[in-house]
C-alpha cells in the first residue's frame, strides 16, 4: 500500500464521532490552557496528560495531538496580547505582535498568527505522513547497538538544546537517569533503590514526574516570587481580519516559516526556538518594509508562528518513527504513548498501523478545528488572560494534584508529585533544564537494554558501538548536537539582538 492509501485509512478511524469529538475537546482544552499566561505547550500537555487517563488509546492520543496543537496556538494569544511568551519559541512573536497590539492591530497579528498556524501545520503535517514511512525503512534495520547510539543522540541533543549551559543539561540528564534505574531490573529481575517501598518497584511513574517538574515547580517558582501587579492586556480593537495588504505581506512569510520550520524540528538537534529566530532573521532581510521591524512589522508575527508550528510538526517525526524525543513537549508525548503500554518507533507502524495514521490524519482535523474555533473565540481567550496570576497557579497546583490522585490514588504518588515538584522548582531558581530530566527517566531504561543486549551479542567488546557504521555515524551527530545548537542560535538571536539595539539606537 502506497502512502495515500495509509492516510485514507488514518481519515476512516480520524473521520468517526467521537474521535472527532475528542479531537475538538484536545483544541478547546489545549488553547484555553496555553493561553494563559505563562504557560507554554510543554506544561499545557503535561497538565492535561492525567485528563487523557480512562479513554482508549486511539482516543487517547488524538485528544493529545489536539492538546499539543492547541497549546502551540495559546502561546500566540499571550504573546501579542500580553507580551508574555509562555516559551522561548514564542520570543520573537511578542516582540512584534505587541507592538502591533498596542498600535490598535492586535487583531490582525491574531489573524496572521493563526493563519499561519493553519498553513504551516496542514504543510507539515503532510510532509510528516510522506516522510514517516521511509525513515521507519530506515530504522528497522537497527540492532541494539544502533538503538544505543540513537538513545546517546537523544540524551546529548536534549541536555545541549536546553538551557544556556551544556553542564547543567546533562547534570538535568543525569538526575533524570538515576532516577530511570529505581524498580525491578529487566534483564536479572532484582529490586533496585526501592527502599523496601512496593509502590517503588514499577519505577518511578513517568506521568508524575512530568506534571510535578512542569506544573508544580512552575506554581512554585511563580509563587516564590511574591505579590506583583498582574500585567496590562491589551484590548483587540477594531475588525480582527486581515486586510488584502495584510494578506500579501503574509503569505510568503507563511510559506517560507513552514520550510525553515520543519526540517529545523525534525531534526534531533533542532527546535521551534532555533527555526523561529532564523524565520525572524530571514523575515527582515526579505522584507520590503525592514524599517517596521522592531516596531509592529506583521511579516515578524506571521514567518516566526509558521516556523514555530511547522517545527512542532517536525517534532512528530522522530518521535513516531524513532521513538526520539527532541523536546519537552515531545518527550511528555512519549509518556502519553507509554502510558497504554505503547513505544513509538518503526514497530509502532507495523503492529499498530490504523493507530499511528487515525493520529496523523486527526493532526489535520485538528489543524482545521483550530483556524475554524479561534478566530469567532479571540474575545473569550482574551478574558481567560485577565485572570488573577494567584488564581491562576493556585488552580493548577489543585488540577495537578487531583489528577495524579485519580490516574494513581496513592499517598506514595502524592509525596512523589511534592517531592518533585520542589526539586522543580529548585532546577528552575538555578537555572537547570527541566527537559532532560524527564527525557532520561523515559529512555534510560531502553538505552540500558539496548547497552547490555550489544555488549552481551559481542561478549564484552566495548568497540562493538562504533564498529557499525550507522551506530558510529550516529554516535558522530551527538557530538555535533553539541556544537549546531549554539551556532544557530547565535546566528538567529544575534539577528535578534542587533535589531533591538538599533531600535534602541
Amino acid at each position: 500500500m502506497t502512502t495515500f492509501d495509509y492516510l485514507m485509512q488514518g481519515f476512516a478511524v480520524a473521520a468517526d464521532p467521537m474521535i472527532m469529538l475528542y479531537a475538538f475537546i484536545g483544541v478547546l482544552l489545549g488553547t484555553a490552557v496555553g493561553v494563559l499566561p505563562g504557560i507554554g505547550p510543554a506544561l499545557t500537555v503535561a497538565l492535561l496528560l492525567p485528563v487523557t487517563y480512562g479513554l482508549d488509546p486511539a482516543g487517547s492520543l488524538i485528544m493529545f495531538a489536539g492538546i499539543y496543537y492547541g497549546g502551540m496556538y495559546g502561546g500566540s494569544t499571550t504573546s501579542i496580547l500580553l507580551n508574555t511568551p509562555g516559551e522561548s519559541a514564542s520570543i520573537v512573536t511578542a516582540l512584534e505582535g505587541n507592538k502591533m497590539a498596542r498600535k490598535g492591530r492586535g487583531g490582525p497579528a491574531l489573524a496572521t498568527a493563526a493563519i499561519g498556524s493553519f498553513v504551516a501545520g496542514l504543510i507539515a503535517t503532510l510532509l510528516l505522513a510522506f516522510l514517516a514511512p521511509h525513515v521507519v525503512k530506515l530504522a528497522l534495520v537497527f540492532g541494539p547497538r544502533e538503538y544505543f547510539a540513537l538513545m546517546v543522540l537523544a540524551f546529548v541533543t536534549v541536555s545541549a538544546a536546553f538551557g544556556d549551559s551544556t553542564r547543567k543539561g546533562l547534570t538535568s540528564l543525569f538526575l533524570g537517569l538515576g532516577l530511570a534505574i529505581v524498580g525491578i531490573d529487566g534483564l536479572t529481575g532484582q529490586a533496585r533503590l526501592s527502599f523496601g517501598v512496593p509502590q517503588l518497584l514499577d519505577g518511578i511513574e513517568v506521568t508524575t514526574l512530568a506534571v510535578a517538574m512542569f506544573a508544580i515547580g512552575e506554581a512554585l517558582f511563580i509563587a516564590a516570587q511574591g505579590r506583583r501587579p498582574d500585567d496590562e492586556v491589551i484590548a483587540v480593537k477594531g475588525s480582527i481580519w486581515m486586510t488584502a495588504a495584510d494578506y500579501g505581506r503574509s503569505w510568503k512569510s507563511w510559506l517560507r516559516g513552514t520550510f525553515i520550520g520543519f526540517p529545523i524540528g525534525a531534526m534531533p538537534a533542532g527546535g521551534a526556538d532555533i527555526a523561529s529566530f532564523l524565520s525572524y532573521a530571514t523575515e527582515k532581510k526579505m522584507s520590503k518594509h525592514p524599517e517596521e521591524f522592531g516596531h509592529g512589522a506583521i511579516e515578524g508575527v506571521a514567518g516566526p508562528e509558521a516556523a514555530n508550528n511547522a517545527a512542532a510538526a517536525g517534532t512528530l517525526v522522530p518521535l513516531l518513527t524513532l521513538g526520539l524525543p527532541t523536546t519537552a513537549t515531545a518527550a511528555i508525548m512519549l509518556a502519553g504513548f507509554q502510558q497504554f503500554g505503547l513505544q513509538p518507533g518503526p514497530l509502532l507502524f507495523a503492529t499498530n498501523p490504523q493507530l499511528v495514521w487515525g493520529l496523523i490524519a486527526s493532526l489535520l482535523i485538528a489543524n482545521v478545528m483550530l483556524v475554524i474555533l479561534n478566530l469567532p473565540l479571540i474575545g473569550l481567550w482574551v478574558k481567560l488572560l485577565t485572570i488573577p496570576r494567584h488564581w491562576l497557579y493556585a488552580g493548577i497546583l489543585l488540577f495537578a494534584t487531583l489528577g495524579t490522585i485519580g490516574a494513581n490514588p496513592s499517598s506514595v504518588e502524592l509525596g512523589m508529585l511534592l517531592i518533585f515538584g520542589v526539586l522543580g522548582y529548585g532546577m528552575r531558581l538555578y537555572g537547570y533544564p527541566i527537559a532532560p530530566i524527564v527525557v532520561g527517566l523515559i529512555l534510560g531504561p531502553m538505552a540500558e537494554q539496548q547497552l547490555r543486549r550489544a555488549l552481551a551479542i559481542a561478549q564484552g567488546d566495548v568497540t562493538t558501538l562504533v564498529q557499525s557504521p550507522v551506530a558510529a555515524c550516529l554516535l558522530a551527530l551527538a557530538a555535533l548536537a553539541v556544537i549546531v545548537p549554539l551556532i544557530l542560535r547565535a546566528r538567529g538571536k544575534g539577528a535578534v539582538l542587533s535589531q533591538i539595539a538599533g531600535d534602541e539606537d
